[in-house]
């Protein structure tokens, strides 16, 4: 490759920066599977120097969370139930909508919060519940930060580190609200999955293996993490989730209880939610 390169530039060839940078990518990432074939490398090592090479090659649509999975505070809510709800939430960012959710009016954090709460406890409105009546949820929230659901997910790395902001709202061309995207998801893809104690689910816990050898994989979970996870090698091309594979391939929503036989694997619907598969059960065909 690198030899086919030079010779088109010695006869005058011009060759796009953009495609060079391309080739480079896979000859690194050539080099990479070769040292860990050939046992040079661990596969948790592979995996993340691949994950850095994919960046410029994903978008942010691929790894967001789903505008169903968003955890929302509604502006309209009184100052305590949203003080509770903030407090009761593992996460420690939340989008605050007016009358829509798709009428997004800011992002507030917890420590923004619960600042003017105490600023309004101790200050001139009085103590205790008095003063926290006067809480305006939407002045303490930050300007709401959106994205395009294509945009590259390199890109956005250097964006989130150059606005110093971790959280952003993916839309669609139209501005619709597609979902979210934080900077530890992204580097999620590099080193796999960052959890700590107020995480309520794992990576871990959407995938469970069973007595007779099935694998029991959430259907939100991605292909490209269940193909990390197990060093499989589903395609990802026509979808990211699990259940978005088996959906494509089945042109329908299968029945729970339906079994399908594709790209090697044996898959059975285990569990379905009105039009979504929440639950796939797994087997390589080989273990069959």
């Amino acid at each position: 490759m690198r030899l086919s390169r030079a010779l088109l530039r010695r006869i005058g060839i011009a060759i796009d920066p953009h495609d060079q940078m391309s080739a480079l990518r896979d000859d690194i990432a050539g080099a990479i599977a070769l040292g860990h074939s050939g046992g040079a490398m661990e596969k948790d090592d592979r995996d993340r120097l691949l994950g850095a090479l994919d960046l410029s090659d994903r978008t942010v649509d691929e790894i967001m969370r789903h505008r169903r999975q968003i955890e929302m505070i509604n502006a309209a809510d009184s100052p305590g139930d949203i003080l509770t709800q903030m407090l009761a939430s593992p996460h420690s960012r939340l989008p605050v909508y007016r009358d829509d959710e798709e009428n997004i009016v800011g992002v507030v954090h917890t420590k923004d919060l619960l600042r003017e709460v105490d600023r309004l406890v101790r200050g001139e409105h009085g103590a205790g519940g008095e003063g926290l009546q006067a809480l305006d949820i939407v002045k303490v929230a930050m300007k709401p930060y959106f994205i395009p659901d294509t945009t590259a997910l390199d890109e956005q790395m250097r964006e989130f580190l150059k606005r110093r902001t971790h959280f952003a709202l993916v839309v669609d061309e139209y501005g619709g609200l597609q979902g979210l995207i934080t900077l530890e998801d992204i580097l999620e893809e590099i080193v796999g999955e960052i959890t700590d104690e107020f995480d309520v689910v794992s990576r871990d816990s959407a995938l469970k293996r069973g007595e007779n050898g099935d694998y029991l994989v959430d259907g939100a979970m991605t292909i490209r993490d269940l193909n990390r996870a197990m060093d499989w090698h589903l395609p990802d091309d026509e979808a990211n989730t699990i259940a978005g594979l088996v959906i494509h391939e089945a042109q329908m929503i299968p029945a729970e209880g339906q079994v399908f036989h594709f790209h090697g694997f044996r898959l059975e619907v285990a569990q379905r939610r009105e039009n979504r598969l929440t639950k796939l059960k797994l087997r390589p065909l080989q273990m069959i």
